[in-house]
């Protein structure tokens, strides 16, 4: 639900959450309550039954969140509205299914979440863009004990609603938005930059949404109170995995993958890691990519000239200058991190049978070494 000023909080939970609702609000950190949008769900939600669950973290932890399904089974509450960004509505979407999960909870996770039969309603006040999970069925776990970070999806975990305000974005810190525009970038690649399959409606939407985030992006990162750029930011990173764009399409996400064994070991900010990999993937997987890329440097980045390998040399190049403008760097070595973590990456993804990745499945440990060590 796309909300303009002149709307209020408390029109959409009138008619948006049941009067009889026993709410819990799952937020993250202080900045929901010092900008006042935690007072404003209150104050909208009336009379309503609530309780709060805060401190769900970037990279939302397992142990963390039992403890927010431990207060929903004691309290027997029955609707969950997530204030935050990606990773506060990913952990709502664990609570939701965990909640009335007979079983142990992790194995949600495990699987993948086809062993999900039911889930709480969920509702989400989005107020970071990055992610799209505020309209998707889609999440992500990290389990702390073993370092493991899983993703896990189920048409049950749609948001019931979702509201957008872009001026809730407008107190987020730069590298914050930075990391939102990187992370709907690299949402959109993982669906488009594979091999031609005549798709061209999505083809045209994808490159689009890639347009728009690099035409955006020095706005939104110097003009924190520019409604219009936030709001733009907001609906591409929502539309770049709701699944319009990945409808029919063969789907990469090895960036991803990677991305999440890094973060899981390190607490590299998800996005970060994102801009690490990507640049060293597209390297390496140049030849099976080699018409997408030639495709994306002509018609997102206008290159035109030299050779085709030059091209696609060009293309790689544009996409990590893009993410270092924004203050991101893109070698592990930024990070400290040497073969010793390419080691322990590659350790992680055998353990978590990542051993068969990308649009072919060719992306084994070996291609894997490949791409960290490109990434060095």
């Amino acid at each position: 639900m796309y909300r303009r000023k002149s709307d209020t909080f408390a029109f959409h939970y009138a008619t948006l959450v049941p009067e009889t609702a026993r709410v819990l609000i799952l937020y993250g950190g202080a900045s929901a309550e010092k900008t006042g949008t935690l007072a404003e769900v209150r104050a909208a939600l009336g009379s309503r039954s609530v309780h709060e669950f805060g401190g769900i973290e970037p990279n939302p932890s397992y142990e963390t969140l039992m403890r927010a399904v431990q207060l929903v089974r004691a309290e027997r509450l029955d609707f969950l509205l997530a204030v935050g960004g990606g990773s506060v509505i990913d952990g709502s979407k664990f609570v939701a299914a965990a909640a009335l999960y007979d079983g142990e909870p992790w194995e949600i996770a495990e699987q993948g979440g086809a062993n999900i039969r039911r889930a709480l309603p969920i509702g989400t006040v989005l107020t970071l863009p990055a992610t799209g999970s505020e309209m998707n069925n889609g999440a992500v776990v990290t389990r702390k004990a073993t370092q493991a970070k899983l993703p896990f999806r189920n048409p049950l975990l749609f948001p019931q609603f979702s509201i957008l305000d872009p001026s809730k974005t407008f107190t987020l810190p730069t590298k914050q938005v930075a990391n939102g525009l990187v992370d709907a970038y690299v949402h959109t690649i993982e669906q488009y930059l594979t091999y031609p399959v005549q798709a061209l409606v999505q083809d045209r939407f994808a490159e689009g949404l890639l347009q728009t985030l690099i035409e955006i992006a020095p706005q939104a990162v110097a003009a924190p109170d520019d409604y219009t750029t936030r709001a733009n930011l907001m609906w591409t990173a929502t539309l770049a995995l709701n699944g319009l764009i990945g409808a029919g399409v063969p789907q990469d996400w090895a960036t991803h993958m990677i991305g999440h064994e890094l973060t899981a070991l390190y607490d590299i900010d998800h996005a970060r890691t994102l801009a690490i990999v990507l640049p060293a993937l597209l390297e390496v997987q140049r030849d099976s990519k080699h018409a997408k890329l030639l495709q994306y440097g002509a018609r997102v980045w206008n290159i035109s000239t030299g050779s085709e390998a030059e091209r696609i040399t060009a293309a790689i190049a544009s996409t990590r200058a893009f993410f270092e403008g924004l203050g991101i760097p893109t070698r592990l070595s930024a990070y400290e991190l040497g073969q010793d973590a390419v080691e322990a990456v590659l350790r992680q993804l055998e353990s978590h049978r990542m051993t068969a990745l990308g649009e072919h499945r060719d992306i084994d440990l070996a291609r894997s070494r490949r791409i960290l060590e490109a990434a060095l």
